[in-house]
């Protein structure tokens, strides 16, 4: 018996086969829970419908977070067919390039506001969408956060703030959402080589950093990342709401 059988989730950030957010999709399809899937943009298309269709998924719909209309198509096609929704992966997060270099203070206005939108208010956007779907199923949301919102890391700029909006909105929406008995926590990964990732500058010397100096000695993979998403989005997680896990091989601990 898989530890999700009957249970069903969204997975919103899915860009690859290298995704953090794929290597989720795939634990929890593994452990029974039946899954649909959104893209942003005919690029995305045609590299989410494969993976979708892989693991049997039969709602594959495109979805800007961006855009109110396009998330309550997604939620009113999951009611229609679905009836209800036990879990939501929230893997979403955007910077423009040029704002992940150089200094913070150079941050334009519009980068700034890009960023916050689709990395941290489409958050709360979707859990707007999708709680009335979770009443009554214990349902549960996880996002992606990272170290960078809590401390200076050289050129994420813009996304160390927008990662620490988000974890602050894990927190004030614990609060909305637990009285419906629905649970949302972020787990903060380590560095992990993927599409996004590699678009930071310098990325390569915090991989090495990390494996340098963490307890474990290594960087943390996309399946360990998901092994802890499928605990949090699990009834093994039933007490857990409103936390910031670290999933980092230990760096988060280490001082000078």
């Amino acid at each position: 018996m898989g530890l999700l059988n009957g249970r069903k989730g969204v997975i919103f950030g899915v860009a690859n086969e290298k995704s953090i957010a794929w290597a989720i999709a795939q634990i929890l399809r593994k452990e029974g829970m039946e899954l649909a899937f959104t893209y942003a943009g005919e690029a995305l298309e045609s590299r989410v419908v494969p993976l979708a269709e892989s693991v049997g998924s039969k709602i594959i719909m495109p979805c800007d977070v961006t855009k109110d209309e396009e998330i309550e198509a997604v939620f009113k096609r999951i009611r229609e067919e679905w009836g209800g929704l036990d879990a939501l992966v929230h893997s979403l997060a955007f910077a423009k390039k040029e704002e992940l270099k150089g200094e913070f203070m150079n941050t334009s206005r519009e980068g700034f506001r890009i960023a916050m939108d689709v990395s941290a208010f489409s958050l709360v956007a979707l859990a707007k969408a999708a709680s009335p779907l979770m009443e009554g199923r214990n349902g549960a949301f996880v996002t992606l956060s990272y170290y960078g919102a809590e401390k200076v890391i050289a050129n994420y700029n813009v996304m160390g703030v927008a990662k620490a909006a988000l974890e602050a909105s894990v927190k004030y929406l614990s609060a909305d959402l637990g009285p419906k008995g629905i649970r949302i926590n972020t787990i903060s990964a380590g560095p992990v080589r993927t599409l996004a990732a590699m678009g930071i500058t310098g990325f390569k010397q915090i991989l090495d950093v990390v494996e340098a100096k963490s307890p474990l000695r290594r960087n943390v993979t996309q399946e360990d990342v998901a092994k802890t998403a499928l605990y949090l989005l699990s009834e093994l997680s039933s007490g857990v709401t409103g936390e910031t896990i670290y999933v980092d091989s230990g760096f988060n601990i280490m001082g000078l």
